[in-house]
């Protein structure tokens, strides 16, 4: 019998054909000036080539910035222009020819864009030094160093869910097979859920309906253009680990509910990034729970990410259902062919290219 972990996996009609799945993360690698600017280069092939060829089922690209000010850094990918589609499509193509189903993650950095590379020390950029204004859904930083965002106007926030929606476009042109929208890290949609970054009166801030809007404009908007044969995914803080004051994971919950109504089909649950400074107690597999329990009080399926590093481990979330899929980060960094070889250990079936016939 085949281990859960390398089950295929069926979302509306494209089949993933196992459950070892790669999370965004970015590269901080692509070019920041001149006519390739955001387009993926040498680096971003072979990254996520390697990881197709040792047996990755789906590969999310890294968090993709919807405009130029949606980027975290200068450094950051981009998908609105069609330059960029073009450099995706070498990504995408290689991929497919591996059995490995292409996604990307569309984003906006909101109050924590404009940032240099995390090896330079990640810190906020000045305009003569690449870089921007950020923005946000009230003029609150995140922490000390970072500035005060310029408060969205309505038309602005209205001006950004049109970018996801060209962005969801050309993602579908580059060869992407699944959309993620990212709510989740202290980015502009995270901004707007969490009433500690969210301070607005209007229509978009005070209540729990309120400071979804934004997200579930997003959605609907991406949604409308994105095919209906494609599933669409979405990834949540499920909590920002603050006592009070903050987006809490029973917040996550109901609104794993709502995305659903709008059409998500997959929560990739995540946590924390809005709030600076707090404690987050981590270990193996501490974020699991947050998707065991949206699994387990909603009919969303769900990924669970955070330190999922042996097979064993990957294989009981699975089967003890509290998860439908898992997201390798930093264990796929140190092992492109980590499915492989989990594939070897619990006896699963995996993706080997003819050229590795001699690995297994």
């Amino acid at each position: 019998m085949s281990a859960a972990l390398f089950e295929p996996f069926t979302l509306r009609e494209l089949t993933i054909p196992n459950r070892v799945w790669m999370p965004p993360m970015c590269q901080y690698s692509a070019a920041h000036e001149g006519p390739l600017t955001g387009a993926p280069a040498d680096w971003h092939f072979a990254h996520y080539a390697a990881r197709a060829a040792g047996g990755t089922g789906l590969v999310i690209v890294e968090a993709t910035g919807v405009s130029p000010e949606g980027r975290i850094s200068p450094y950051d990918l981009g998908i609105w222009n069609d330059t960029q589609v073009e450099a995706f499509r070498r990504i995408t193509r290689f991929l497919v020819s591996q059995g490995t189903v292409p996604g990307i993650q569309l984003a906006h950095a909101g109050r924590k864009a404009s940032t240099d590379q995390p090896w330079k020390g990640g810190r906020p950029l000045a305009a003569d030094a690449l870089g921007w204004q950020p923005l946000g859904p009230s003029p609150i930083a995140f922490d000390a160093d970072h500035p005060v965002p310029t408060e969205l106007t309505v038309n602005q926030i209205r001006e950004i869910v049109g970018q996801f929606t060209d962005a969801a476009r050309r993602a579908l042109a580059a060869g992407f097979e699944v959309a993620e929208i990212h709510g989740a890290h202290g980015y502009l949609i995270s901004n707007f859920l969490s009433p500690h970054s969210n301070r607005r009166t209007d229509e978009y801030g005070g209540s729990y309906e309120n400071r979804t809007r934004f997200a579930l404009e997003v959605v609907d908007a991406v949604r409308a253009v994105w095919p209906d044969d494609k599933p669409l995914f979405f990834r949540i803080s499920a909590t920002d680990w603050l006592d009070e004051g903050g987006w809490t994971a029973d917040d996550t919950v109901r609104f794993a509910a709502d995305l659903q109504a709008h059409g998500i089909d997959l929560l990739d649950v995540s946590t924390g990034g809005n709030a600076s400074g707090v404690r987050i107690p981590t270990g193996p597999g501490y974020q699991v729970p947050f998707a065991a329990r949206v699994k387990a009080e909603t009919a969303l399926p769900v990924a669970a990410v955070g330190m999922i590093t042996e097979p064993e481990q990957a294989e009981k979330i699975l089967v003890n259902g509290e998860a439908d899929a898992v997201l390798l980060g930093r264990e796929l960094l140190r092992d492109p062919s980590w499915a492989r070889h989990a594939a070897r250990e619990l006896g699963g079936d995996v993706h080997v290219p003819a050229q590795y016939h001699r690995s297994v």
